[in-house]
């Protein structure tokens, strides 16, 4: 009996579930008669769809329609709950790691594979800032989106309770870090929440939140050109946020932001949303990689130089063949890596019956992003819009990219119920720690009786033994 190609594929991310979704359309056969099998390897059973973060963070989308579960999408292929910490492809095997290898204690798992389509994603880039570790907040997943939002009204909450005049101005100050699309869509969409929810707070009025916004560079969203980065810094200053640009965060210690051009902000919130770099296993693979990090591909999306292996978004530096200049490789976003999967998934399969591959060609559409509710920008096909044009189009565009009918649905439905009802403003912060209430109530375990221990008792009030 003929042994099946075995796919594995590393991310269960953008790349990594759609192109699993293309091949096991492609592949049903195949799948079908046992000649192929396709095994994903994921930290997490689900993939996020990062564009809606902002909108779970500000309570406009249920946490668990922002991410689609793998296991019901990918129902033909094998889902191992894991992560790769290195692929040695001269041998074609993958050492990962998954939740059962503590409790087993036999260390991690070779995966053998004949097709490799690594696809990890990236990790947020951090910067050696001084007490970034200890009070940075990152924003890349739905758990961080949903403990953010908590953590606002939780703020909100001790300034509306504290006496001291110091603690209530530290609650109520707000930095963000990063002027790209996650921190700027977050700003916006949690600020437009915290404003809402202020109406509601006895003591609290909107103009007391302090919003810091702060970019290295000298302006914000360059994916929606300089015209529309130009109108969003007036958007969000008339709106009382305070907008730093060509400003690098220096210090967060002791719950004071110290920015580059002396501003010293004493804040208990700071959001670091300040880039992407690769994940950590394309540094243990035996893959070519490029200055930056990222797998060197070929328009193709193979790896170059290297048969048998793929990759394809954040992962990949992949050529813009569009592109009028020499070298220039395709933007690390949704737009390019979903349209990539596709090709990818049908090259993969083309190689596999010997058919010719095709190169990856996208025309860089534009960008939509949402400044809060009814308000955003857009650079679409060369054509403007702001206010409430941009961000019906920045709605109807991820509604029409987020994966599977159910959740176009759910969100759909979350969206109009919004509009007729008022925003839920509820702080489940006890989330992050649901064993806290039955660790009070079981509290601490009983201590001896002094006495009962010098007359020779037991601890449980039992006489001693002879």
């Amino acid at each position: 009996m003929t042994e099946p190609v075995r796919v594995l594929v590393v991310g269960g991310g953008y790349v990594g579930m759609y192109t699993a979704l293309h091949l096991q359309r492609l592949l049903k056969t195949q799948l079908r008669g046992g000649t192929a099998e396709i095994t994903v390897v994921t930290p997490d059973p689900y993939m996020t769809y990062q564009p809606f973060l902002p909108e779970a963070a500000a309570g406009n989308i249920s946490p668990r329609h922002v991410v689609v579960p793998l296991r019901r999408v990918l129902d033909k292929c094998k889902i191992v709950i894991g992560e790769a910490k290195s692929v040695d492809h001269a041998k074609r095997t993958a050492t990962v790691t998954t939740l059962a290898t503590d409790e087993e204690g036999a260390g991690p798992v070779q995966v053998a594979y004949d097709e490799l389509v690594i696809a990890p994603g990236s990790i947020s880039r951090t910067l050696p800032v001084p007490g970034l570790a200890d009070y940075g907040i990152g924003f890349k997943t739905v758990e961080e989106a949903i403990g953010l939002r908590n953590h606002v009204i939780e703020q909100m909450d001790i300034a509306s309770s504290t006496r001291d005049p110091a603690i209530r101005d530290a609650a109520l100050t707000f930095v963000f870090v990063g002027g790209g699309y996650a921190g700027v869509e977050a700003l916006g969409e949690l600020e437009d929440m915290a404003r809402y929810t202020a109406r509601y707070y006895h003591n609290i009025k909107p103009e007391d939140l302090k919003w810091v916004l702060v970019e290295a560079t000298d302006r914000i969203l360059p994916e929606v050109g300089e015209d529309m980065g130009k109108y969003t810094v007036r958007e969000l200053r008339a709106r009382n946020i305070d907008v730093r640009l060509q400003t690098r965060l220096e210090s967060c210690e002791g719950r004071v932001a110290v920015l580059s051009d002396g501003t010293r902000f004493p804040t208990r919130t700071v959001v670091w949303t300040a880039g992407v770099k690769p994940a950590p296993v394309l540094a243990s693979t035996d893959l070519p990689l490029n200055g930056r990090g990222r797998l060197a591909c070929t328009p193709f999306l193979t790896v170059e130089g290297v048969e048998h292996a793929w990759s394809a978004g954040d992962a990949a530096a992949v050529p813009d063949v569009t592109a009028k200049e020499p070298g220039k490789e395709c933007a690390p976003n949704a737009q390019h890596a979903v349209r990539q999967t596709k090709v990818l998934a049908e090259n993969l399969v083309a190689s596999l019956q010997g058919r010719p591959l095709k190169q990856y060609a996208h025309k860089y559409a534009g960008s939509v992003a949402s400044l809060g509710l009814h308000k955003g920008v857009a650079h679409i096909y060369g054509r403007k819009l702001k206010g409430y044009p941009a961000w019906f189009m920045h709605r109807a565009y991820h509604l029409s990219r987020v994966p599977t009918f159910n959740r176009k649905a759910r969100v759909l439905a979350e969206w109009t119920l919004a509009g007729l009802f008022k925003r839920e403003i509820v702080s489940l912060g006890s989330l992050e720690h649901p064993r806290a209430e039955f660790e009070l109530a079981a509290g601490p375990p009983p201590q001896p009786d002094p006495k009962e221990i010098a007359e020779g008792g037991t601890a449980d009030g039992g006489a001693k033994s002879d």
